[in-house]
């Protein structure tokens, strides 16, 4: 996970830790164990017996792979101080720290730090071997100077335990990287965990060819989290390819596919003019051409098993110990790939949300005074989703708060454009029907428990169990624990403005109502209402009025909630109407209905594709045809 950035003025380093010992004290055990930890965190580290080819200047390779790495870790031990090619690296070490952005870390094994400042007791035993003046000299301050530095110490940071002490180090070094490498982008919030993730399935030190895939929503992060990762250890391959937008080339010509595979090929083997005459062809090249190379490859935003196919076709393409990261909203494509390491993209914390929505709109990692409060608003709003938060933070940066407190009022009507086009890509690319089941989720099934909202879309002729399914795989929907149908705020914003852009300006398209001015203009002029599949809701008693007129010609509607408040029996006897009056269309499915007035369903309601009933606050005398109920007895 060698660090490495984008900027000229900072340097890319071969290493991420060296680490200097004296062999005889700890090469065969501490040093052992805090090298094998240390790799299988992804972090390139340097020990010399691991690194050092024959036939190479031992002094010289030391010397190159000191100014090579990014940080140090020196084991002071008690017989460290003896030897001179320990003291030797230290002076080095320390001449690096001072010059330039390289830092040590010291590790107090069996020594105590004032030892090594003061070269007393066992360090200044071992101190009395060396008799030239001028080099001790240099010796003694370099111990000094290091003696000083922040560390650790075996016998107060971890009470004596070794490997516990080997675990704080590695965590502590792997964010230290973590930030130095996020240098490019300041911005990064909650990533050490999700990269460790991500590195633990790659498990760089395995002698194979892995493929890992990163499954998430859009927006969520999948891209950067990619990215941050590539940043860290490519260096450790020899050739090495981020492809963006795979799925947007891949279909944006007949070619995209070919384009595709030579960018592969020319990242790879640093070559720029191959050209790919078709994807047969590619295949074919990249097969034979990238076998003798170790690569790290990412293919981002994949959604078709064609893409993997002709990108990182099998893992014999590649030498041993490549590596390939696939980003995806759609699970399924990697399972038809047979990726077997997926690493699910989890949405950002409360506290991970806070920070980087400051980041961008306040160039901090917490809110300025005065806005606390609006921007946990914002917070709320995004839901954890980091596409959300940096829009808005970049939206809202140095705008008063009157601004902040218009553009939360006009989100609460307008989504987010940003937001609604990178989620829509997701439900572009569904089959007809899965769109329909979505829809159906997104206006009405949210939070509804599986089996019954299976019940429900079967009973419209919907193959409802591969299109949940299908909808969890794209991260449209997820399903909780105790098997409810769950769907982030933004994606149901998504599916209910898909619905209002549908039936815009089309009045006869209008399939899903909800309570607005909107359902009365529609029922009041009787326009489309033949086309309307489902209301929710109807409440007050002009709206019923004007509802119960139009429910007669609604033919296909197949789900119904009404919400009907009435303050005594009397009110009821003034509507002029009975169950025997009420007309209910025979192709409801689901119908829900509070406080509903009378003691059965209309007579003339043929309920056999009625799969649902719910009825709140209302003792009811007979039901008839149903597989699941919500019906309160008294």
């Amino acid at each position: 996970m060698a660090s490495s950035s984008n900027s000229s003025l900072q340097k890319s380093f071969k290493y991420d830790v060296f680490l200097s010992f004296r062999g005889e004290d700890t090469r065969n055990n501490f040093v052992s164990h805090l090298y094998q930890a240390l790799e299988q965190n992804g972090i390139q580290t340097y020990k010399d017996n691991e690194k050092i080819k024959k036939g190479e200047t031992i002094d010289a390779q030391l010397i190159k792979s000191i100014e090579d790495s990014r940080f140090f870790i020196i084991v002071f031990s008690k017989n460290y101080a003896s030897s001179s090619w320990c003291l030797d690296e230290l002076v080095k070490i320390m001449e690096c720290q001072k010059t330039s952005e390289q830092t040590a870390y010291p590790v107090f094994y069996d020594v105590e730090p004032t030892e090594i400042r003061k070269q007393s007791g066992a360090v200044g035993e071992a101190f009395k071997k060396h008799d030239n003046e001028e080099t001790v000299g240099k010796w003694r301050q370099a111990l000094k100077e290091a003696g000083k530095l922040a560390g650790w110490e075996l016998r107060t940071t971890a009470n004596g335990d070794e490997s516990k002490l080997i675990q704080i180090i590695v965590d502590d070094i792997f964010k230290k990287i973590c930030s130095s490498s996020s240098s490019v982008d300041g911005k990064l919030v909650g990533m050490e965990i999700r990269i460790k993730n991500i590195l633990s399935s790659l498990e760089l030190d395995a002698h194979d060819v892995r493929m890992t895939g990163i499954w998430g929503m859009g927006g969520g992060g999948k891209t950067t989290l990619a990215r941050a990762v590539f940043n860290l250890i490519s260096i450790q391959f020899d050739g090495k390819a981020f492809v963006e937008n795979v799925r947007e080339v891949s279909k944006s010509s007949l070619y995209g596919l070919n384009k595709l595979q030579q960018q592969v090929l020319s990242s790879v083997l640093s070559k720029e003019n191959i050209t790919v005459s078709s994807v047969h062809e590619g295949t074919n090249m990249m097969n034979r051409m990238m076998r003798g190379r170790k690569v790290l490859i990412v293919l981002d935003d994949v959604d078709d098993i064609e893409q993997l196919e002709a990108l990182a076709g099998e893992p014999d393409w590649f030498k041993l110990g490549s590596r390939v990261i696939i980003t995806t909203r759609d699970k399924q494509v990697l399972s038809a790939h047979q990726v077997k390491f997926i690493n699910e993209v989890y949405l950002l914390s409360r506290a991970e949300a806070i920070s980087l929505f400051s980041k961008y709109a306040f160039k901090r990692d917490i809110p300025i005074e005065g806005y606390e409060e609006l921007s946990k608003e914002v917070v709320q709003y995004a839901d954890g989703l980091p596409l959300t938060i940096k829009v808005l933070g970049s939206l809202l940066c140095g705008q008063n708060v009157p601004l902040w407190i218009d553009t939360l009022e006009r989100l609460k009507k307008i989504p987010l454009k940003a937001t609604m086009e990178k989620l829509e890509l997701s439900y572009n690319g569904l089959e007809e029907d899965y769109k329909e089941i979505f829809l159906d989720v997104a206006c009405l099934l949210k939070g509804w428990h599986k089996e019954e909202a299976i019940l429900y879309l079967e009973s419209c002729g919907f193959f409802a169990k591969v299109g949940l399914r299908v909808l969890e795989q794209k991260s449209l929907i997820s399903i909780s624990g105790d098997e409810f149908l769950m769907m982030h705020d933004h994606i149901e914003e998504m599916g209910i403005n898909i619905v209002r852009r549908l039936s815009h300006n089309e009045p006869k398209r209008h399939s899903w109502l909800w309570i607005d001015e909107k359902i009365v203009d529609i029922l009041a002029n009787d326009s489309g209402i033949q086309a309307i599949k489902c209301i929710t809701k109807i409440a007050g008693e002009s709206n019923f009025k004007i509802f119960m007129k139009g429910l007669t010609n609604m033919k296909e509607l197949r789900f119904l909630h009404v919400n009907m408040v009435y303050e005594s029996e009397d009110e009821v006897s003034n509507w002029n109407f009975d169950e025997d009056s009420l007309h209910l269309p025979n192709a409801l499915r689901f119908l829900s209905w509070d406080f509903y007035p009378f003691s059965s369903l209309p007579k003339t309601f043929q309920a056999k594709d009625l799969v649902g009933l719910e009825m709140k606050d209302k003792a009811y005398s007979k039901l008839r045809f149903l597989k699941f109920m919500l019906v309160p007895f008294n």
